[in-house]
């Protein structure tokens, strides 16, 4: 079974065949958010923190970081990127110990990137492009590392999945002259969105059982991908995962969170209930409000995503007894409540039945 070993100093991730899916947090990436980063240009890294934090406690196995900032003061980012990607694996290596996965387009980001990792992490990525296979391949032989193969090359990204199979094996086998062995390329067969692509599922579907059964190659992609510019964008990746995962895709670079309420949420949908005529009592406090009127919640956690990916492994027999599943489940009680396992404080006890 392939199997491909991400570390970080103290934990091990395993992408594999018969392991339980691998969920690759994308948060900390200023692509598409602005205020992430100007927060990032002033050097202010709140957001990459709780970003970090949030997400390992979502599930996320393995953390992207992505310094992709164009910076106002300096667009080029030969000069910005490289030491900006110090700065942040530093920063949160201090934070969280789950192991890293260095994204950039930047050759200078990614190798100082792996200057600054503990571990084994993860590199994202190669394309078969051939100045980019011989950029970056030098660097994941020289390192010692596992990295993303995306599945496009000189031409752009071919909408037929043939072509795109082509491309990965090309990759696979270019890194073999470098004495990269298979199981350390992950394959992006990349994935295209279902509103402008019918096929697109069926597509990868299938591209991720070849990848699996002829190049015997870890799979991963950006899972928000097939969803986009659709209404109910997570009712489509809830449905998509688990059938990647039945194809037998191993990893995912993805959003493990469910954002918190906006206070514009909150304020709209107060304004609606009085307007409506229901009293809302001046004790309730936000969590309770959002969870009667169906926002959501005040504080960040585990996506619907997750729920589905932890159905899965479960499903698919990587989650033995159902354990996860059940912990992943259980409750939580609040602050001065009881827990349903017990007495508050101590975790698994039974509550004595009164003669």
């Amino acid at each position: 079974m392939t199997r491909t070993i991400v570390e970080s100093k103290t934990k091990t991730a395993i992408i594999g065949f018969d392991e339980p899916f691998c969920v690759i947090g994308e948060r900390i990436n200023p692509t598409g958010r602005r205020k992430l980063a100007a927060e990032l240009e002033a050097e202010n890294f709140s957001t990459v923190e709780s970003d970090a934090i949030d997400q390992v406690k979502a599930g996320a196995n393995i953390l992207d970081i992505n310094a992709g900032v164009v910076y106002n003061s300096n667009p080029d980012p030969n000069i910005t990127e490289p030491p900006l990607m110090t700065k942040i694996i530093n920063l949160v290596q201090n934070l969280v110990d789950i192991p890293l996965c260095i994204d950039s387009s930047v050759p200078g980001a990614l190798e100082a990137g792996l200057e600054a990792s503990n571990g084994r992490p993860l590199l994202n990525s190669v394309t078969g492009e051939e100045e980019r296979l011989e950029l970056v391949l030098p660097l994941v032989k020289k390192y010692n590392v596992p990295v993303v193969a995306i599945s496009n090359d000189d031409t752009g990204i071919s909408e037929d999945p043939d072509v795109r199979f082509l491309v990965a094996r090309k990759i696979v086998e270019r890194a073999a002259d470098f004495g990269i062995p298979a199981n350390d390329i992950v394959v992006d067969p990349l994935v295209m969105p279902i509103g402008a692509m019918a096929t697109a599922g069926k597509q990868v579907f299938s591209l991720v059982r070849r990848l699996r059964e002829e190049l015997y190659v870890n799979t991963t992609c950006g899972a928000s991908n097939i969803s986009f510019g659709l209404p109910n964008r997570h009712g489509i990746n809830n449905a998509f995962i688990p059938m990647a995962i039945g194809a037998g895709m191993t990893s995912a670079i993805m959003n493990p969170l469910a954002l918190p309420v906006k206070q514009t949420e909150k304020d709209a949908r107060k304004k609606e209930a009085l307007e409506a005529g229901i009293k809302i009592p001046e004790s309730i406090d936000d969590e309770t409000f959002c969870r009667i009127f169906g926002l959501g919640f005040t504080r960040s956690r585990p996506g619907k995503e997750m729920e589905a990916i932890r159905a899965a492994n479960f499903l698919t027999n990587n989650d033995p007894h159902g354990g996860k599943w059940i912990k992943f489940n259980k409750p939580v009680a609040k602050p001065g409540e009881l827990e349903l396992s017990g007495r508050p404080g101590r975790a698994g006890g039974r509550r004595r039945r009164r003669a």
